[in-house]
């Protein structure tokens, strides 16, 4: 039995594509799960796809000086914004590891930028979304189409965005580090 199927996914859980997807919108990416739940589906970020949009493209946010990058959370609603913080004093904020957070009261969040008191280091936000339906996660995971990690999610900070998901497969070495050296397209080695 593959290890990746004895990890169940949950809140907080790190979702590694397979290096062979073959869907673009998952190609190489590393997927932040926020909500996991066996009978209303799931809901993730993507980490590691950025978009060429600053956050005062979108939205005011009193601020300047403040201006994070955007990343693509998913191929859903694109119109839609979300963030993953290390702010545990953000109302509303929804706990998923130590010292990571997802979403919060966005009008104290700006008021918070506008003050200066946030460090575009401790947040990241999302134009969309990546969702599943009930038991279509577990489907794709019986298939190998994702690795389950639930340990990485405290260190998604620490990490550059361009090289996450090679990072990550390195960091659980093993099987998985051979994989972060898989080309992008093997017909070219």
């Amino acid at each position: 039995m593959e290890e990746a199927k004895l990890i169940k996914p949950q809140a907080g859980s790190i979702l590694i594509s397979e290096p062979y997807l073959g869907d673009p919108n998952f190609e190489r990416t590393v997927v932040l799960l926020c909500s996991h739940e066996e009978t209303a589906g799931t809901f993730g970020l993507v980490l590691n796809r950025m978009s060429n949009l600053l956050l005062s493209d979108v939205v005011d946010v009193y601020d300047n000086a403040f201006d994070a990058g955007l990343g693509i959370g998913g191929p859903m609603q694109y119109n839609t914004l979300h963030y993953i913080h290390r702010l545990k004093d953000l109302p509303e904020a929804v706990e998923l590891s130590d010292d990571l957070y997802w979403g919060g009261d966005f009008e104290m969040l700006r008021t918070k930028i506008g003050a200066g008191l946030i460090n575009t280091d401790d947040i990241k936000f999302f134009l969309g979304y990546s969702g599943w339906t009930p038991g279509q996660l577990q489907e794709e995971i019986d298939k190998n189409v994702w690795i389950v990690n639930n340990n990485a999610a405290n260190k998604l900070f620490n990490l550059e965005t361009d090289t996450l998901w090679r990072s990550i497969l390195r960091q659980m070495g093993g099987k998985y580090k051979v994989l972060s050296n898989y080309p992008e397209d093997p017909r070219l080695n």
